[in-house]
């Protein structure tokens, strides 16, 4: 019945927003009371749930979604991501410019949570697909793909990262196999499938899609832009900081030296919300400063971003506010029954638990995390199994049919000026390919290992 419910509950939300035409939020948020009284949640707890639900999920993506937002709107409005786009369409051309925004993604991906790297990428995109006239789409969808990738599958990402050290495989490994599974299923993901959605469906990819998300864009000449080193030195930093706090921490897990105040503070820096605020400091003094531009004009840059942002930030809280009224009723513990002694392959076990821990709960790291604590048993009494495979099998299951109760699909919707109908048919489909096709070099991989 809880499964049932929650299908219940994804159709009336796809009635209330594509046949009623009611707001998204508030939508998300009926639906949350109608899901919680069908799941037993007492009546007296249910507005607890959805604001814890909406608040841990403001909470862990609101800041350093609005800081990422206002970073990427600084570089945009100084032209730093007109030049970015221009040296990357004329190093690759405009046929290999999808290989270009993927290269850009993978590198950008493997330390940046999927919001704010997808925050601080978009500019870029955008300015790419207006310079060629082409869909945002036709460069969104490989972009999301990589880094949906990237977050799921590779070290230091929180949940390949925890996940690994509950499995107790080698962290170093998961990320190198990781990388070799990562890059095959990027392409077919994120470069194969959008071409053949553009062929079935091109009335999609048309280029007049309102993108409110993203704000009025300036126009520049070329000249009168950052230079390339500076512009793209600002866009990564944070993937530098980022890059050098998880590097400390592998090694001193691996060595075993104690904290120290250099450790601690590299620790400070390298934190997400702290390293995208230190990296938009970087950007109002490169951005900015440096080129004689006034503090004034930067900061109704950075209020013009988060203004664009209100009601992306809301429906992805209203998407919060569902996975927690499904993880409140139950519905994980549900589906942790189901598998209660089972025993099919660790490899297909992790990732068919962390598939359905996904699209029930809509949160990948939920799913991730909820897996391990479900598999861990299994795997003490099992002998011959590859760990660093049971990882990523993990990893490749929480990525399954992203839908209406996770954030990064309604990141997607709005970002790209979709409907709810050309989600479904792009980022759902992609995020399952993603599962899919990588669980099949998983369990090729697990042939020979």
């Amino acid at each position: 019945m809880p499964l049932l419910f929650t299908a219940i509950g994804v159709i009336l939300l796809l009635i209330l927003i594509m046949v009623l035409r009611l707001n998204t939020f508030v939508s998300l948020i009926i639906v949350s009371f109608v899901v919680a009284l069908m799941l037993g949640i007492p009546v007296e707890e249910i507005a607890t749930s959805i604001e814890s639900g909406l608040g841990d999920t403001l909470g862990h993506i609101g800041l350093i979604f609005g800081l990422g937002a206002m970073l990427g709107r600084l570089i945009a409005d100084a032209g730093g991501s007109h030049r970015i786009a221009m040296t990357l369409l004329n190093k690759f051309g405009e046929k290999k410019i999808q290989w270009a925004v993927v290269f850009a993604s993978f590198i950008i991906g493997i330390t940046l949570f999927y919001e704010v790297a997808f925050v601080l990428l978009i500019p870029i995109i955008f300015t790419i697909a207006k310079e060629l006239n082409i869909s945002i789409i036709k460069l969104g969808l490989p972009t999301s793909a990589t880094l949906l990738v990237t977050h799921s599958f590779l070290p230091p990402h929180p949940g390949a990262t925890a996940v690994a050290s509950e499995y107790g495989a080698d962290i170093g490994t998961v990320l190198i196999v990781g990388i070799i599974i990562a890059i095959p299923t990027v392409i077919i993901a994120g470069i194969w499938y959008p071409r053949i959605i553009e062929k079935l469906s091109p009335g999609m990819f048309h280029t007049n899609r309102e993108v409110v998300s993203i704000g009025v864009q300036k126009t520049f000449a070329l000249d009168k832009t950052p230079g390339f080193g500076i512009s793209i030195f600002t866009a990564t930093f944070p993937v530098i900081l980022i890059t050098l706090g998880s590097v400390v921490d592998m090694i001193q897990e691996t060595v075993g030296f104690a904290d120290n105040s250099l450790i601690i503070f590299i620790r400070f820096i390298g934190s997400a919300s702290v390293s995208i605020l230190i990296s938009l400091l970087l950007a109002v003094y490169t951005m900015g400063i440096a080129r004689k531009i006034p503090i004034k004009s930067m900061m109704n840059s950075c209020s013009a971003s988060i203004n664009a942002l209100g009601m992306l930030l809301l429906i992805i809280g209203g998407g919060g506010a569902f996975k927690e009224i499904l993880i409140d009723g139950g519905v994980g513990t549900y589906i942790a029954k189901l598998f209660e002694g089972s025993s099919i392959s660790p490899v297909l076990l992790a990732w068919t638990v962390a598939a359905l821990l996904r699209i029930a709960l809509g949160s990948g790291t939920v799913a991730t995390l909820s897996t391990a604590g479900l598999i861990i048993p299994i795997l003490s009494q099992t002998s011959d199994v590859n760990l660093v495979l049971v990882t990523l099998a993990t990893g490749a299951g929480s990525c399954m049919a992203s839908h209406v109760n996770d954030a990064a699909f309604w990141i997607v919707k709005e970002y790209m000026g979709m409907n709810m109908k050309e989600t479904f048919a792009t980022y759902s489909v992609i995020s399952s390919i993603i599962s899919v096709v990588g669980l099949g070099f998983i369990m090729l991989l697990d042939l020979f290992f």
